[in-house]
C-alpha cells in the first residue's frame, strides 16, 4: 500500500507559526517520518517550531529530510517518492506560502499524479492570494506570470504586454520579484502601464510590517518621483495590475 504526499505550507516570513498554519497541519507536520523541502536546515527550523506544540514522531535528528531544488536533477525526483512507495506518508514542505506554487515542488506532485500516489493538500497562507483578496482588483479572473525579465528593455516590453492584456480580457496580472529588485520593478510598472491602470503593491504579508496599497500608476509615479514610497528593498512583495478599459 502505497503513502500519502502531503503537500505543508509554511509561514511567509518571521510570522509566528501558530498564528498563520492551522493546527491540524502542524499535528500532521509533527506525524511524518520523510519529508522533501526546498531546504533541509529551514525545514528542521519549521519542524522545531511545531514541537514546540506538537511532539514530533521521532527527534529532528532521526527525520529524514531529501532536498528538492533548482539544483535538483529531474533523474533524481522518482527518487523522492521511494518513501511512498514502501508505504510511508511523506509531506513535501514550502520553504514559504503553499507548496508546488512558484515552487519546485510542483514537478514531484505531478510525478506522485503519474505512479497513483495520493496528493493531500493541507491549509495555509498563500502570499499570491492573500494579495488578490486584499487588492481590490478583478478576482474573477486573474493570471500569475512568476518574474519579470532582469534585463531593463525586456522588461518594459514585457509590462507593456501585460497592461494590454489586462485591458483586453479585464484581468488582473500579477508577478513577484526577487526582494531587491522591488523598486526598480514598482519604477517599471509606474512609468510603462498606462496612467489609470490600477497597482497594488502587497508586501510582508501576514507579518507586523504588512502593507498594502492599491492606486493609479500615476499616483504612484507622482510618490515616487517625490521619494514618498517606503522601502521595499529585502521585503517579499507581490505586483498586481490592472487596466481600466
Amino acid at each position: 500500500m502505497r503513502g500519502t504526499l502531503y503537500l505543508i505550507p509554511n509561514a511567509l516570513g518571521d510570522s509566528e507559526l501558530a498564528g498563520v498554519i492551522p493546527d491540524p497541519v502542524r499535528a500532521q507536520a509533527a506525524s511524518l517520518q520523510y519529508f522533501v523541502a526546498e531546504n533541509a536546515k529551514s525545514a528542521r527550523a519549521f519542524l522545531k517550531l511545531v514541537s514546540s506544540t506538537h511532539p514530533l514522531k521521532q527527534s529532528l535528528q532521526e527525520t529524514y529530510i531529501s532536498e528538492l531544488n533548482v539544483n535538483t536533477a529531474a533523474e533524481q525526483i522518482p527518487g523522492l517518492l521511494a518513501p511512498l512507495h514502501q508505504g510511508h506518508d511523506v509531506g513535501l514542505l514550502s520553504e514559504a506560502g503553499v507548496p508546488a506554487v512558484a515552487d519546485p515542488g510542483a514537478e514531484l506532485v505531478r510525478r506522485a499524479h503519474h505512479e497513483g500516489i495520493s496528493v493531500k493538500p493541507l491549509v495555509g497562507p498563500s502570499s499570491l492570494l492573500l494579495a488578490l483578496m486584499a487588492s481590490g482588483l478583478n478576482g474573477q479572473s486573474f493570471a500569475f506570470h512568476g518574474y519579470l525579465p532582469t534585463d531593463a528593455s525586456e522588461r518594459t516590453n514585457r509590462i507593456r504586454q501585460l497592461d494590454q492584456r489586462s485591458r483586453q480580457e479585464r484581468q488582473t496580472q500579477m508577478l513577484i520579484e526577487t526582494p531587491y529588485r522591488n523598486e526598480a520593478v514598482l519604477q517599471a510598472l509606474a512609468s510603462t502601464c498606462a496612467p489609470n491602470t490600477l497597482i497594488c503593491v502587497a508586501t510582508d504579508l501576514t507579518l507586523g510590517t504588512e502593507s498594502i496599497r492599491t492606486c493609479s500608476a500615476q499616483q504612484w509615479q507622482k510618490e515616487i518621483s517625490a521619494g514618498t514610497i517606503p522601502s521595499l528593498k529585502k521585503r517579499p512583495s507581490i505586483f498586481l495590475l490592472l487596466a481600466k478599459t
